[in-house]
């Protein structure tokens, strides 16, 4: 199995266990699954008394969607779209610095950030107000956040660094991730 690494910090953020289809070298789309948690019911084998009202149960269940969830990522509020241009300004900047460091070579630091340019541009800033946004699991602010369009896998921080997003199919039930594609390590479990 591959899990693969925010490059700035180090989170997990998704494993080839799910589905990763490359859109045009610049993102991977990554279908996800909203899954209940919560409600677990216990029998205990006896029968209800008859005087007795059977109890009722707080049943206390929540939809998740399963990145999110398996990730351990976190919520986190993003005010406007100037914010988010400028945590992309600022994630590039960081990943580039980590790809220098990885031996990656200028054409591929290039393409990567006319790639996401060309992607924020296109897709990201018409979309900004159906944006969620969720932070890695260290919540580092030089991290990957995650964004959706009622979840898009984002970097909501002043200076968050590392991004995804999440929206949903044209069935508007099943949701996916985008994840920039270059600014990942791949680390064999």
């Amino acid at each position: 199995m591959i899990i693969y690494k925010d490059i700035v910090t180090g989170d997990e953020i998704i494993s080839d266990t799910y589905n990763l289809k490359d859109i045009d070298d610049v993102v991977y789309e990554v279908d996800c699954k909203m899954v209940t948690q919560g409600g677990v019911e216990v029998d205990i084998g006896a029968n209800a008394s008859a005087e007795e009202q059977e109890e009722a149960l707080d049943e206390q269940t929540k939809q998740v969607i399963d990145v999110v969830d398996g990730f351990r990522m976190t919520y986190m509020e993003f005010s406007d779209k100037k914010q988010l241009a400028g945590q992309i300004k600022g994630f590039l900047k960081k990943a580039v610095e980590k790809m220098k460091e990885a031996g990656k070579s200028e054409d591929e630091i290039k393409k990567f950030q006319t790639g996401v340019q060309g992607y924020f541009t296109k897709k990201l800033a018409p979309n900004f107000k159906n944006l969620d946004c969720y932070a890695g699991e260290s919540m580092d602010p030089d991290g990957m956040y995650v964004c959706t369009t009622s979840s898009l896998l984002f970097s909501a921080n002043m200076e968050c660094q590392r991004i995804c997003f999440l929206n949903y199919r044209e069935d508007g039930i099943t949701p996916y991730m985008i994840i920039w594609k270059h600014a990942l390590t791949e680390m064999k479990v």
